[in-house]
This record gives C-alpha cells, sequence and structure tokens, in this order.
C-alpha cells in the first residue's frame, strides 16, 4: 500500500526531483521581487515624510534649544543680539528670484515708458543743447541709469528697479531699486534709491557722472499709503518692459529701506470693540531682564493668544536690562518699536496697545456689560481657557520668581499645544537699515570677523584660552588663511578700545562700528524719525542697538569668522559647556 508521503508526492508533480532546480530559482526570483517592492514603499514613505533641515521648519522643542537652554526653564544672561523670525529663514529661500542683468536692460533699449505721456526719447528732438536740463522721464535715461547702477555695484542682484524722477537741479536725477547681496548670511531684500549726476556731451550724448552715497535720491523713494493687514497693497516700483523678474515671496522676508509705518493702529468702533475678545497679560518678573527672556516669554503670551483666537493688548513700554545700558542700571520708557519690527507684528497678528486699548475699555466697559475673565495661576493651561466667553482673559502673575515669568505658562502639557510664532517678530528696520548703510559704504564687498572678549577673556577660569586667542598676534594667525590680504575686514567686537586691533591695518583695510555714528547722530534719519516715534524726545542709540547692529553688518560680509567656532577652541558658555551649536 502507498503511504500517505509517497501519495502526496505522486499527485503534485511538482515536487518531483527533476523540478526541485527550477522551483527553487523562481522562489528566489519571487522573494527578489517581494523585497523589491517592499523596498520601493518604504522610500517612498520616506520620502513622502522627510523634512529637510531648514531652522525655519525646526520644530518647537529644537527652536527652544536653539534659543537657550531648556533645562528647567532658566536662562542664561548672554548679551548677544536675540534671535527673531528672519533669523529661521536660510539665505538661500530667496535663489527662486532671477535677478535682473545689463542684457535684461538692453533688450527693452528703446522703449516708452508705459502710461507716461512726458516721456520723449532724444531721437525725437529736433534740436538739442548741451545745457539742456536732463529729462529723467526719458526711457533712454532710464536704461542708462539702470545700466550705470548694474555696472557699478557688482556684489549685489538687481530685482526690480523703480522709475526715475527729477532731481535735485536741472542734471541730476533720483532712481530706486530693490536688491539683495550676492552673498552673505542675512535673509532680506533691500531697498536704496540714490542720485545720478548726468552730463551731456558737445553731441547731446548723455552719461553718468557720478552716482551719490546711500539713500542720496530721497525723491525716489516712494511712501506707502494708508491701511493694514495682509492683503495690504505695497508699492509697484517696476518698470513694466523689463521682463518681470521677481515671483510672490513663499516667505515673507523683511524689506529694508522701506518707509517704515509703526503708528499705533486705532481701536475699533463701539459696536466691533465690544464684539472682539482680548487676551492681557498683567505684571510679571520677566521685566528688565535679558532680551532673550523678554522675547521667549513674549512669544508664549503671542501664542496663546493665537491659540485662544483673541487680540493680544500688549505693553510697548519696556524696561532695558542693565547689561545693554551705559549707565550700567536697568532703564525703563523703552519702547517695543525701538528694538522689534512693529508694523510686521501688526500685519501678522491681531494685537493693540495696552494705553489705547484700556481707554476704550474705560468708555464701553459698563454700557456694554463687557466682562472680564481673571486667571492667576499659570498653572491653568490655554485648553482650560478656549470656552471662556468673556470679552477679556486677563492673565495676572504675582511678585515671586520664577513662577512669575509668562513663559512658565508654555511650559509642561502647553509646550506641545502652543507654537511660538516666530515668524510674527523681527528686528527693528530702522536698525537693519543702518546696517545696510554700514555695508553700502563698504560696497557689499567686505569680510568680517567677531571678536568676543570684555568680561570673558578676563574670566580665566571659565575661558583659559580667550584672551590669547584673540590678540592681535593670534587674529592675525588665525586670519592669515581665512581672509586674503588687502580686503576690507568688519570688526564685531565689544571691546572698547579698538585701537587694540591697530596691528591688524598691516594686512587688512580694518572696520568697526563706531566709524559710523553719523548715521545715528542728531542729524541722522534714524534720529529723527525715533524722536518723532518717542513723542519728540531723543532716544539713545543703547548697547542692545550697538549688538544688533554689530551682528547684522557681520552677517552680510562675504565671509564670517566667528569667535568660538573659529578663533578659540574655549566654550561659548565657559568650559565643558561646549555643543556642536557653539
Amino acid at each position: 500500500m502507498m503511504n500517505q508521503s509517497s501519495f502526496v508526492l505522486s499527485r503534485n508533480g511538482s515536487f518531483r526531483a527533476e523540478n526541485l532546480g527550477p522551483n527553487a530559482l523562481a522562489m528566489i526570483k519571487n522573494l527578489c521581487f517581494t523585497l523589491f517592492v517592499v523596498g520601493v514603499l518604504v522610500f517612498t514613505v520616506i520620502a513622502a515624510t522627510y523634512q529637510p533641515e531648514d531652522p525655519l521648519f525646526h520644530p518647537s522643542s529644537k527652536i527652544t534649544t536653539f534659543l537657550t537652554s531648556n533645562s528647567n526653564a532658566t536662562f542664561k544672561s548672554d548679551v548677544g543680539v536675540v534671535k527673531t523670525g528672519e533669523d529661521f529663514v536660510a539665505s538661500n529661500q530667496t535663489a527662486f528670484a532671477t535677478f535682473i542683468n545689463i542684457t535684461d536692460v538692453d533688450s527693452v533699449r528703446g522703449t516708452t515708458l508705459p502710461e507716461d505721456p512726458d516721456a520723449v526719447t532724444q531721437t525725437e528732438t529736433s534740436e538739442c543743447r548741451v545745457d539742456d536740463p536732463v529729462n529723467c522721464r526719458d526711457p533712454d535715461v532710464f536704461h542708462l541709469l539702470m545700466k550705470s547702477t548694474i555696472e557699478k555695484f557688482q556684489d549685489i542682484h538687481f530685482y526690480r528697479f523703480g522709475k526715475p524722477v527729477a532731481g535735485d537741479n536741472a542734471s541730476s536725477c533720483h532712481m530706486a531699486w530693490r536688491f539683495r547681496p550676492k552673498e552673505g548670511k542675512a535673509a532680506a531684500f533691500y531697498k536704496d534709491y540714490r542720485s545720478f549726476a548726468l552730463v551731456r556731451s558737445d553731441n547731446c550724448t548723455l552719461s553718468v557722472a557720478g552716482i551719490g552715497d546711500y539713500h542720496s535720491g530721497a525723491k525716489a523713494r516712494k511712501r506707502r499709503g494708508k491701511g493694514r493687514g495682509k492683503n495690504r497693497e505695497k508699492d509697484k516700483e517696476v518698470f513694466e518692459k523689463v521682463p518681470a523678474k521677481v515671483e510672490e515671496n513663499p516667505i515673507s522676508l523683511p524689506e529694508v529701506g522701506e518707509t517704515v509705518d509703526d503708528a499705533l493702529p486705532a481701536v475699533e468702533s463701539e459696536g466691533s470693540f465690544g464684539r472682539g475678545k482680548y487676551l492681557i497679560y498683567s505684571g510679571g518678573g520677566d521685566r528688565c531682564k535679558s532680551m532673550q527672556q523678554y522675547l521667549w516669554s513674549f512669544m508664549c503670551m503671542l501664542g496663546e493668544a493665537q491659540y485662544l483666537n483673541r487680540t493680544l493688548v500688549m505693553d510697548l513700554n519696556m524696561c532695558l536690562s542693565k547689561m545693554y545700558t551705559s549707565s550700567g542700571q536697568d532703564e525703563e520708557g523703552k519702547d517695543f518699536r525701538f528694538y522689534f519690527d512693529f508694523e510686521h507684528l501688526m500685519d501678522s497678528a491681531s494685537v493693540l496697545d495696552q494705553n489705547q486699548f484700556w481707554s476704550d475699555w474705560g468708555k464701553w466697559q459698563k454700557k456694554d456689560g463687557l466682562s472680564l475673565h481673571l486667571v492667576e495661576d499659570f498653572k491653568v493651561t490655554p485648553m482650560k481657557l478656549a470656552d471662556v466667553k468673556d470679552t477679556v482673559v486677563m492673565r495676572k502673575f504675582g511678585a515671586v520668581e520664577p513662577d512669575n515669568y509668562w513663559y512658565r505658562v508654555c511650559e509642561g502639557e502647553t509646550e506641545s499645544v502652543i507654537e511660538r510664532p516666530w515668524k510674527m517678530i523681527w528686528k527693528s528696520r530702522r536698525l537693519l537699515d543702518i546696517a545696510s548703510a554700514i555695508s553700502s559704504r563698504m560696497n557689499w564687498d567686505f569680510d568680517a570677523v567677531h571678536v568676543e572678549r570684555g568680561e570673558k577673556a578676563a574670566n580665566k577660569e571659565l575661558w583659559p584660552n580667550l584672551d590669547r586667542d584673540t590678540s592681535p598676534e593670534a587674529l592675525l594667525s588665525a586670519l592669515k588663511y581665512k581672509i586674503e590680504d588687502g580686503r576690507n575686514l568688519y570688526i564685531a567686537t565689544n571691546e572698547p578700545d579698538t585701537s587694540f586691533f591697530d596691528p591688524l591695518k598691516d594686512k587688512y583695510s580694518t572696520h568697526f562700528l563706531d566709524e559710523y555714528k553719523d548715521l545715528w547722530n542728531s542729524e541722522s534719519d534714524w534720529y529723527a524719525e525715533m524722536t518723532k516715534l518717542n513723542n519728540g524726545n531723543p532716544v539713545e542709540f543703547d548697547g542692545y542697538m550697538r549688538i544688533s547692529v554689530d551682528t547684522e553688518v557681520f552677517l552680510r560680509g562675504k565671509k564670517q569668522v566667528e569667535t568660538f567656532n573659529d578663533l578659540t577652541k574655549d566654550c561659548k558658555d565657559g568650559v565643558n559647556t561646549c555643543t556642536s551649536a557653539s
């Protein structure tokens, strides 16, 4: 009798001995194909979910680490310039925009400016005299100015040119343009407007005799109309016959050099004021602390307002920590707008000035029955306040530190819920404009070195090598293979005596912040604008402003050499604190 095993073998011919080889080969092929399909699926999932290591898109925990130590929510005293939204945007984010070059200008030569009835080309003029006034609206004049500008400033990319206007005399024109430096880490667009001196030869050919300094062509500086909000129409200064080179920027960037409009917004009318919902933080221990702590707490408050869909009622009055003041004392009476871009904040979020708010609250609170919900414990999470119907939610902070710090609201379980909206806060464009002016005076063709000394260099316990590593001799040795001889070298430093760096003058053309005091002295545009902003009272160019401008010029250098990354092996925060980001 045939047993069971022999019966199975006889019924299933595929298991015959002569078929074992082909069957095994087929099984291997099927296995390989299955592995290939699985691999493709895994790769597809990874590719679809992978996010590049761009700091703009870092999760909040990484930004927390980037800004400060996250251990037990304490802050180190650091007088460096605070990171703001534009610092999380990589400088190459504007690479999508194609710049205007000489060939673009030549390709449209001879065309007429659109909607310009006064434009008359020289070829249409029957006669010409050498002393005839220059018609700045002549398209040929416009082409001449554009071409001369592109040829002169070879270290920047041009994205827009404004239509020229008549200058200070009959042989002068003013023209504006939008640009970015070819190199440097700062992510922004810039606007310059300059005066052009033109001369006419015996055969009436015009040429550019000279181009004025940064922002010398004030008549080409357009003023934006009133109105506020994300959809506000901004000036378009594009010559329409030049190919449209700039698409709408998907990532909002500062436009340095534009007119700043940071006047306080009017509180809404009676009806709409009562229908609004507001969030206020009152008191707290963040006052007069470092700018890092202030901003970290402020962004928590702004994040909660966004989460609750409420208008943030903020106090624009700030106290500047003594670490930034020349007096060595905490100084009250500073304005948020001195240091940050309030116009951008108003365009990005719903915010109101506290003084304005309370004035209108007093008018309508009793009449309209407006209510206030008081919260005196930071442990009451925003999630528990989401259903509060009262007109105002007020968080009141006590006197005991650190439990009265605003940022405590965003700790614990709230950390994963509240997102700090970094893109809404930028540095003051007035300060950035000073940095741009300094860069412009070096024709945007300079390298930069940051030399941190001061108290750190004197403290040999925490920074045993810093003093020696930042001496003139050590600097010359370190820069030898980093910066070419003869280059413009901007030195950003907290060393008060700049003559300390005199030995570097033998190899480089050295520049320091204090060489440019005219940009913020009593005769400057910055001084006039700040005095007007401060109700007619002069504003000091304080220590934090100096640090901010010094840092921004450093970032605009073609090459940047940093103290703790390039000059010394000491750690930024002292012995045994080095990290990959130090």
